[in-house]
């Protein structure tokens, strides 16, 4: 069984100066406003742009270089003699690891898009978790209304009743305590909500004074799903995972560039252009060009215990330990995915428990409101049974709610999206 939420068709119209917001429109607002999001994008261009550069990994290096000098002679009538020289020199270095470099900015970048997709999906479940919180805020206000609505009607009914000597003084008192304090329990619950309000409307990158009302809706549904089963076909696809395997890729990369460029013959290729002159009034120039090729060949990182040996030997022991990791990394999401399944199956019953504890609650109230007609009942038996009446229902808001985010953490522990995972494995709700 599954929880179901169903959010309104998002809506964007003023009435009243009041805008309606629904969910998929909050998620939208967060992902396009998100400080942190818009510097990871910043970090996803610059890796994205080294990836498309991959040809300067064997771009030569080109150094131009001018000069200019003078011998005066300091014991003779001879002229000074004025020298410039202008050098051009390109310098290509060439070794067997460059093309695990290459592989390894590649595998940077897309780890890269992993992480920004993975935080998009992060952003996306707290924003979710957070709106449909406001909604069962929202929902309490109306519930707590509707008591203090009873508590006045009761109220100018023993007003009634007590101006024609049906009922004590002490009773009007009570009754009329009842009003302050259904009063009083609505005032707190506004100002929590506008303030949960207002901080929703900063993390979306709205004004926190911003008139704006949620539009959803909260319907429940059971989630039946087998945790072996769930693991074997979506673990894979998990982003701390998928994430872990690029690390052991990205390290027996730098592990074959190490070997390759600390053990593998180099080649150095390299041209330089010269433009000397000396030159008293009538400069003569002449041009030079020299080049050179160079191979060589390292010894010392074949003796072990060497510095190079070494080097290579610790990128050796860094794909062992990213194995491990990724061991690590799957025991503690199979342990994840398990408990927030077993979870699910026993938070159904918190909810059956619920919905039945407040019809229990409102044909206990109506009860106690007809016996108090009658004069069998007191006035503090109605307040109490009005009072249930409100705990049942509240109870209930809370245990959907929950039951809601263990779900969006489900999901999100399977990297699926939510609405997607509970029409995978979401069953009708029958007693509802």
């Amino acid at each position: 069984m599954s929880l179901l939420f169903f959010c309104l068709p998002v809506i964007l119209t003023a009435q009243n100066n009041i805008t309606e917001l629904g969910m998929d429109e909050a998620v939208s607002l967060a992902l396009e406003n998100n400080l942190t999001l818009k510097k990871d994008q910043i970090d996803l261009a610059a890796s994205g742009y080294s990836e498309e550069k991959l040809w300067s990994e064997i771009f030569p290096s080109i150094n131009a270089s001018m000069s200019a000098g003078f011998v005066s002679p300091m014991f003779s009538d001879g002229e000074p003699t004025t020298s410039f020289t202008i050098g051009l020199g390109i310098n290509l270095g060439l070794n067997a690891g460059i093309p695990y470099s290459m592989r390894s900015l590649k595998l940077a970048h897309q780890g890269n898009i992993l992480r920004y997709e993975d935080a998009c999906n992060q952003l996306t479940i707290m924003i979710t978790k957070r709106f449909y919180s406001l909604i069962a805020e929202k929902n309490n206000l109306f519930f707590l209304e509707e008591i203090l609505n009873l508590a006045q009607l009761q109220y100018e009914r023993d007003q009634v009743s007590f101006r024609n000597g049906l009922i004590r003084e002490l009773a009007l008192m009570q009754s009329r305590l009842a009003v302050e304090n259904a009063r009083y329990d609505l005032s707190w619950a506004g100002t929590s909500y506008a303030n949960n309000l207002g901080e929703f409307l900063v993390m979306l990158g709205l004004a926190q004074d911003e008139k704006i009302s949620l539009a959803g809706t909260i319907n429940v549904v059971k989630i039946d799903a087998n945790a072996d089963e769930l693991i074997r076909q979506y673990l894979p696809g998990r982003p701390d995972i998928v994430r872990n395997r690029q690390e052991i890729e990205q390290k027996e990369y730098a592990q074959r560039q190490a070997a390759l460029q600390g053990r593998a013959p180099s080649l150095s290729l390299s041209v330089d252009w010269n433009t000397p002159s000396a030159r008293t009034f009538n400069p003569i120039f002449t041009d030079n060009i020299s080049g050179s090729a160079r191979l060589s060949i390292p010894i010392d990182s074949w003796i072990p215990g060497t510095g190079r040996s070494q080097t290579i030997r610790r990128a050796n022991d860094t794909v062992e330990k990213a194995k491990l990791d990724l061991t690590a990394a799957e025991d503690a999401a199979k342990n994840q995915i398990r408990s927030l399944a077993a979870l699910l199956r026993n938070s159904w019953d918190s909810i059956t428990i619920a919905r039945l504890s407040l019809e229990v609650a409102q044909r206990s109230y109506e009860l106690t409101e007809q016996g108090f007609r009658n004069g069998t009942i007191e006035s503090l038996a109605l307040e109490d049974a009005r009072n249930n009446m409100a705990n049942a229902r509240q109870r209930l808001l809370q245990n959907e709610l929950s039951y809601f985010n263990m779900t969006l953490d489900l999901s999100a522990a399977l990297n699926i999206e939510w609405k997607n995972f509970i029409q995978a494995f979401g069953v009708p709700d029958e007693e509802k």
